[in-house]
């Protein structure tokens, strides 16, 4: 069913978030600042959801989730696939109340979970649509039933689920209800879904799956030879063997991976979770940190006599600046990742720090021309430098606000972040693969 040899996709998944595990539940975390109760407080469930994307990696637990309106068969496709009836069913709406989890398959190689869902358009809508969402984030495969042509309200559900970015397989139930025609016909339909404001298909052919859950019982008619012909009623099976089989590929082809990506989004959430939320609760700290550093930064530029050194001088007053917002914040950070975050402010700033910089430099060797051509002329020197500390000053607070903006990523930024494995792991997805038509989507 799997590959059960080590998957690079999940030992690199498994260390990228351990290490943010060790740092977030580490003390050192936050350098010289004492601890913030409220802060441990606000963090603690985020730390839950990533010890938990620990746990499905080292379980290699994969889940499945179906989703749908009511009636459509999401609970009846759970039972077939199960080979018995373990989750009720039946003709009133509703009858599926919260989210329900079951183990379909359980070995040394994987784990894997089905997870029922209440129908998308029950009463208190807004409510289960939002639990859905939480169980979208969680499940690594889709199941999205529906039983004839797409309602808008499903579409709508369909759309925000594809947005999610999780391999989505669409099930098209009850076709024993429709003659071959019709199924042609709604088939068609179904492939050609797009989303709105754009012109790709959300599914190709092979992501459509025509299943019939639960047939209805048909008239069987017995003819015997030594006694009167009789009719009784019988159940036929469920014709569900392609959406098995398509299950059973795709965990072969893609299991590990997807194991590893959703994992990876788990702690990538949490982590900026922590970050946002550090931030929100260190603002104060934070502004003051900043104001100081422009303080620094201008009076610095303003009293050096030598223009070329004035380049050197602001470079590591950012770095500087930098790192202490990421130590302020409890986010691991090195000199690199430091100059890696103050490049993309200087690209994000629009050229604004760069001809800061060109007109601090111009005014710094207009002041240092002043200084040597004419050393009693301090008025022409202390114009030039105000105007140097000025420029210097704005561009510290551009870099100090910016930086707030890429920190609020939390770690996982890093070279070793879970975004940039999530990153690697996309790219290097074979081409035709289910995982590859993720990246094409919207984030």
């Amino acid at each position: 069913m799997i590959n059960p040899l080590p998957d690079p996709s999940l030992q690199t998944a498994i260390a990228s978030i351990q290490q943010s595990l060790n740092w977030y539940t580490s003390l050192r975390r936050h350098w010289n600042y004492p601890p913030n109760l409220e802060l441990q407080g606000a963090v603690r469930e985020d730390i839950q959801t990533l010890k938990r994307a620990l746990e499905k990696l080292e379980q290699r637990v994969f889940k499945i989730a179906t989703f749908g309106l009511v009636s459509r068969g999401k609970s009846t496709v759970i039972n077939a696939l199960l080979g018995e009836k373990r989750l009720e069913t039946g003709p009133l709406h509703g009858v599926t109340q919260w989210p329900q989890s079951i183990r379909w398959c359980s070995n040394d190689k994987i784990q894997i979970d089905l997870i029922d869902t209440p129908g998308l358009d029950e009463i208190a809508g807004s409510a289960r649509a939002e639990m859905a969402q939480t169980v979208a984030q969680q499940a690594d495969l889709i199941l999205f039933v529906v039983a004839g042509d797409i309602t808008r309200t499903e579409f709508n559900a369909l759309q925000d689920l594809y947005q999610a970015r999780k391999p989505i397989l669409l099930v098209f139930n009850k076709i024993d209800l429709y003659p071959e025609q019709d199924q042609s016909q709604i088939f068609a339909q179904l492939q050609a879904l797009t989303p709105d404001g754009e012109s790709t298909p959300i599914f190709s052919p092979q992501e459509i799956i025509l299943v019939a859950a639960d047939p209805p019982p048909i008239a069987v008619r017995l003819e015997y030879t030594n006694r009167p012909s009789e009719e009784r009623w019988e159940k036929p099976e469920p014709h569900l063997d392609s959406l098995r089989q398509k299950i059973f590929t795709l965990l072969n082809q893609d299991g590990n991976r997807l194991i590893a990506l959703n994992a990876l989004r788990m702690a990538e959430q949490a982590e900026q979770a922590i970050a946002q939320k550090t931030i929100a609760l260190r603002e104060i700290e934070a502004d003051r940190l900043i104001s100081k550093y422009i303080q620094y930064k201008a009076l610095a530029i303003a009293v050096n006599p030598f223009a070329i050194l004035d380049l050197g001088g602001s470079l590591l007053s950012d770095l500087f600046l930098i790192r202490g917002l990421a130590r302020l914040y409890g986010l691991p950070i090195t000199s690199y990742e430091a100059g890696r975050i103050w490049k993309k402010v200087m690209i994000g700033a629009g050229g604004i720090l760069l001809s800061q910089w060109l007109s601090a430099l111009f005014l710094g060797f207009q002041k240092t021309a002043s200084l040597f051509e004419s050393p009693g002329n301090l008025t022409a020197y202390a114009s030039g430098a105000l105007l140097q500390a000025g420029i210097a000053g704005y561009s510290a607070y551009i870099v100090g606000q910016g930086a707030k903006l890429y920190l609020a990523q939390g770690s996982s930024w890093g070279t070793t972040g879970t975004s940039t494995a999530i990153a690697t792991l996309l790219q290097l997805a074979p081409a035709d693969s289910l995982l590859a038509s993720l990246t094409t989507r919207p984030s």
